[in-house]
């Protein structure tokens, strides 16, 4: 059978669809994660307008209980396929979901401090940079909340502002007119070399550079991440060394430390700017074969964080609303796969990620076919990336390219 030219996948970072069978492994605080449903819960407490998602197959996904006000299209007019997938990785963090998705199982999590990170870590950072770190902004906390608690102070005395989150990263922030860009990234560069083994061996130390004034901070996309490189060989590195174009937008080329990657479009400074970024790369003159893969991150960072109800449930609808844009912007025998990472259910006790099952949804103009695919597991998506494209895919998951129903020219 032929194969299709192009493959799109999304990772709508945390939108979950409901507690995975071992979430009563997983914590937010006390309270483990069996009652999770990230978009479940959205839907009772906020009017999803997801016509177009529903058209593929949002609402057919296997659940106990109905998305509430995503219509249930009937099966012979959807215009996809749809499922869901259980991660097997002992992770509910950003950079396991995605290495998963691209093929390893992480049976070994990441270290996080809940309590914020040792005294002697942070000692060694402040004798490197010459500089004091913030002791009370050293703990999980938001992005956006905490230039707002300790912004102004890091401007007056020039200090770090060192927090972390619920992924096992170490985040430093700083205003670009206090300590310029090359300072703070030097200083990133030096906790990501002493932080890459044990007693730390954090996933990602990201710089947080933000501009403003008191009451009006905001984080730019100078954002800079220095990650681990994956554990292992991904299906990006199949399709690397195959000669497959690689195209990453938003943070993907972070998570992967531009492992396997050959074309980075770049970081994107919101949900919205990453579907431009997607559809300005589908359009590239060169791209006419290859893999494309974004993050729009928005959903996780600004409102499964902050327990925001509504902000999250808009960001799906705007989501929801470009799906057209990005269809025109797609060849005929292209394919698009969306899915997320873990969960961030907005209706949960803490502010931490949630163990949940993932959406899938497939379109492509050549389906000839729809329906619901079996549930199956992240790693599902690179074995299917790695058959359609001939390439070696790793020991992980279950192509379904053989599931869709398809004619290509």
């Amino acid at each position: 059978m032929s194969k299709f030219n192009r493959i799109h996948l999304v990772v709508m970072d945390s939108v979950g669809i409901g507690a995975a069978p071992d979430a009563d492994e997983f914590f937010n605080h006390d309270t483990n994660d069996t009652q999770s449903d990230t978009l479940g819960h959205i839907s009772e407490n906020f009017t999803l307008n997801v016509p177009n998602m529903a058209k593929i197959g949002l609402g057919h996904i296997p659940r106990d209980k109905a998305l509430v006000g995503v219509e249930q299209v009937a099966t012979d007019q959807l215009t996809g396929y749809a499922t869901k997938l259980e991660e097997i990785s002992r992770g509910k963090d950003t950079m396991t979901g995605h290495w998963e998705i691209m093929g390893l199982n992480i049976q070994v999590p990441f270290r996080v401090f809940p309590e914020g990170y040792p005294e002697d870590l942070l000692e060694k950072i402040e004798a490197f940079s010459g500089r004091k770190i913030i002791r009370e902004a050293n703990m999980p906390y938001s992005g956006t909340a905490v230039i707002d608690d300790f912004g102004v102070r890091q401007m007056e005395t020039g200090e770090l502002i060192i927090y972390t989150s619920a992924d096992p990263v170490l985040q430093i922030a700083a205003h670009e007119d206090i300590i310029p860009l090359e300072e703070l990234y030097k200083i990133c560069e030096y906790v990501r070399s002493i932080t890459l083994d044990d007693p730390y061996m954090i996933g990602r130390i990201i710089a947080r550079p933000y501009v403003g004034t008191p009451g009006n901070f905001t984080r730019t996309p100078n954002r800079h991440d220095y990650a681990l490189s994956p554990f292992g060989h991904t299906v990006l590195d199949s399709l690397n060394e195959a000669g497959v174009g690689v195209y990453s937008v938003g943070k993907i080329n972070d998570i992967f430390n531009g492992v396997g990657i050959n074309h980075d479009m770049g970081h994107t400074a919101s949900n919205m700017a990453g579907v431009d970024r997607l559809i300005e790369t589908l359009k590239l003159p060169d791209f006419e074969t290859g893999f494309s893969f974004t993050n729009l991150v928005d959903f996780d960072a600004l409102f499964g964080h902050r327990r925001d109800v509504a902000g999250y449930g808009n960001a799906i609808n705007e989501f929801d609303a470009r799906l057209p844009e990005i269809y025109a912007a797609m060849g005929d025998n292209d394919l698009l796969l969306i899915t997320a990472d873990h969960g961030n259910d907005p209706t949960y006790v803490g502010t931490d990620h949630t163990r949940e099952y993932v959406p899938l949804l497939a379109y492509s103009k050549a389906f000839t076919g729809q329906g619901v695919l079996n549930v199956g597991h992240y790693a599902d998506i690179s074995a299917t990336v790695a058959e359609n494209f001939g390439v070696a895919a790793t020991e992980n998951g279950q192509s379904f390219l053989g599931d869709l129903k398809y004619s290509l020219p």
